[in-house]
């Protein structure tokens, strides 16, 4: 018999929970608002590397080329051997370089 007041009290606690939880978001949230990326003071993680080169008297030809095949050594291309691959992107990670 001394449980039945628990249990009852336990009811009581999750329906003012509940009530707390609706006054807090009285704007109703669509599909639309869970799915969007909102990132507010969050900085992020991932950078986009910088493999160009400009022939640069302070810039180093070897790590570029060391960079440059790191980077394109992450993916891979059905049907295309490394040396085509790096020989296809190589050009682009060129500035200035007529």
């Amino acid at each position: 018999m001394k449980e039945e007041p628990q249990i009852e009290q336990n009811i009581v606690d999750e329906q003012e929970d509940n009530n707390i939880t609706k006054d807090m978001d009285p704007v109703p949230r669509t599909m639309y608002d869970y799915a969007k990326l909102t990132l507010i003071g969050v900085e992020l993680s991932i950078v986009r590397p910088t493999i160009v080169f400009d022939g640069l008297q302070d810039e180093d030809p070897n790590t570029h080329l060391a960079n440059f095949l790191e980077i394109c050594n992450t993916f891979k291309i059905n049907d295309a051997t490394n040396d085509v691959i790096h020989l296809r992107f190589f050009l682009f990670s060129m500035r200035n370089m007529e």
